[in-house]
């Protein structure tokens, strides 16, 4: 439940705008026009064009013919019921009979008071009252270094953490690590293949080995004895090229370490990293397909352990045990969201390459097939597209140091942290994406994150400005004159600054960190407008500091705005 005392003044509008509806429809009860007020609040929206008024509601479309008159007559009856209030400025009706809602311009101008006497909090609330949800995100596999994929993974992620954070959630970030299986078995036959002296090229080279540069990295420091500190473990290459077992571990290790470490560069950080191998060595495993079997689920065919998935919404039941021995990939997955069920996590939100799209029915199938109450839509998922990097209009496909793909370290090391978060998560996830590295590194209006970034900055300068030519000046001296502030542009920008609590809230709800990205695009354009149309340190005393008001405002919310990113917010370029 959110509290109107939760939420920034600008959040409230909506709710007080309907509220005024329903008042004026209770008075056309009154007046015989409608014969009863509906049960459900009336929906108020934002228009997509600014000029069609700041909000806008279809209930006279709704009602229309319960009135028994056309929508268009019950809008323009609705409009003159309308209690007396200081919120409307004026109304118009549009097209078959919407109501736009022009706001006051000093209810505009006042979000300036509200940014600045909450600070960083503007923005945030309380939605989420301190319960637990889980985000686990990258989870890739330690058999080679982070592609650009796991990076639009990574930053989308974490982005949706620190947007739930911002709505009031207990987040903890997980990076789930699939280090049991062929793929492990390939990565130590490749490292092997290196140490004894065998490139792609030879004969012997495993026929679904490895071939980046790092492979022979890693066998280099196996064989030199080189010592690897990886999260929960410290491990000593034993130098025997003969020793798989070793080898296996050790360049886990070198691989868990290097993700690790490109992670940091990224500004990622998780609270928990859970290991594959762990749910086998502790009968987690086992003991999920005990439990479906004890359930009824499954059944035996073909020498093979089937899953009724099919009485879970699947087009057809899973094999969960190969006729020749081992486990289904989704199996493990099972028993891994189990034991998230287990530690008590009401929410699970996993960010996943679209290629994992197959596994969402088979595990949350699992899951209900342990009888344990598990919600039938546990786990959430957001499911990312591809990304295709371009440079100097090419497509670029190889890295010099995993051969067949581009890292995530490539593009840091391109264009730095802020541009490769902002351009990761800047489209939606179901969008394939683009990541264009001449924009990126472009310092032009066309690129838009160094275009958000020179908005905080410029209004840095002007604070900074104010201060070297008036020392005693107050920001907050500005407040007792926001009615001065009266200009198109001006007022454009503190709409935008109004818009941003409920940006956050429905970022967060519908787990799109991308509108964040979108409105701060939005947000620079209207502070550039409003810079490039008036000198914000000319004019009279109480129009220059109200002026100063509104730049302080926003670069608070600039900086808010790129925190729930990730990106930095400088104050100087």
């Amino acid at each position: 439940v959110v509290r109107c005392a939760d939420l920034p003044d600008r959040m409230i509008m909506k709710p007080e705008l309907a509220a005024l509806i329903s008042e004026a429809l209770e008075q056309l009860v009154s007046d015989g026009v409608l014969a009863e007020v509906p049960e459900s609040a009336p929906q108020v929206d934002r228009p997509k064009d600014p000029s069609h008024g700041d909000l806008s509601c279809n209930i006279a479309m709704v009602l229309a013919k319960r009135a028994g008159m056309a929508p268009r007559e019950l809008a323009s009856q609705l409009i003159a019921a309308l209690p007396d209030n200081a919120l409307v400025d004026r109304c118009d009706i549009a097209g078959p009979g919407f109501i736009n809602f022009f706001i006051n311009p000093g209810h505009h101008t006042e979000v300036v008071r509200t940014i600045l006497e909450s600070g960083a909090a503007y923005g945030r609330t309380n939605t989420g009252e301190g319960r637990r949800v889980q985000v686990e995100f990258v989870s890739a596999n330690p058999t080679g270094p982070l592609h650009v994929g796991h990076g639009r993974g990574a930053a989308i992620g974490d982005s949706l953490g620190r947007l739930l954070e911002a709505t009031g959630w207990s987040v903890q970030r997980e990076f789930y690590y699939n280090d049991a299986g062929q793929q492990i078995n390939n990565l130590a036959l490749s490292v092997q293949a290196r140490a004894l002296g065998k490139d792609p090229d030879h004969p012997d080279w495993p026929a679904d080995g490895y071939q980046g540069g790092y492979i022979e990295d890693v066998a280099s420091a196996y064989l030199s004895g080189e010592t690897v500190q990886a999260a929960d473990r410290e491990i000593t290459g034993g130098r025997d090229p003969e020793d798989l077992d070793a080898i296996r571990d050790f360049a886990v290790a070198c691989l868990r370490r290097e993700q690790d470490q490109d992670l940091k560069a990224f500004q990622v950080i998780f609270d928990e990293y859970f290991l594959e191998s762990s749910l086998y060595e502790s009968g987690a495993v086992e003991e999920t397909v005990k439990t479906l079997q004890r359930a009824g689920h499954t059944y035996e065919e073909q020498d093979a352990l089937w899953l009724r998935t099919t009485d879970f919404g699947d087009d057809k039941d899973r094999v969960m045990r190969k006729s020749e021995g081992g486990y289904t990939y989704f199996v493990p997955d099972v028993a891994y969201h189990h034991n998230k069920w287990q530690r008590g996590y009401e929410r699970v939100i996993n960010e996943q390459g679209a290629d994992h799209h197959s596994t969402i029915t088979r595990v949350r199938a699992g899951l209900q097939g342990l009888d344990m109450r598990i919600p039938e839509g546990w786990p959430e998922y957001v499911l990312h597209q591809m990304v295709t990097v371009m440079r100097e209009g090419a497509e670029v496909k190889l890295s010099k140091r995993a051969g067949s793909y581009v890292t995530l370290r490539d593009l840091i090391d391109w264009v730095g942290c802020d541009a490769t978060r902002y351009f990761l998560v800047a489209r939606a996830p179901t969008s394939q994406l683009t990541f264009d590295v001449d924009l990126a590194l472009a310092r032009s209006n066309e690129n838009p994150v160094y275009y958000i970034q020179y908005a905080h900055a410029r209004c840095a300068s002007v604070l900074r400005k104010a201060q070297e030519t008036d020392s005693g000046l107050a920001v907050n001296e500005g407040l007792a004159h926001l009615g001065s502030l009266s200009e198109a542009e001006t007022l454009a920008l503190a709409v935008t600054l109004g818009r941003f609590p409920e940006v956050v809230t429905t970022a967060a709800e519908r787990l799109e960190p991308h509108d964040v990205a979108n409105y701060l695009r939005d947000l620079a354009a209207d502070f550039h407008s409003f810079y490039n149309a008036h000198k914000v340190l000319e004019g009279s005393p109480e129009t220059k500091t109200a002026r100063l008001a509104l730049v302080a405002a926003t670069q608070q919310v600039i900086a808010s705005g790129l925190g729930l990113l990730g990106v930095s917010a400088p104050d100087a370029m």
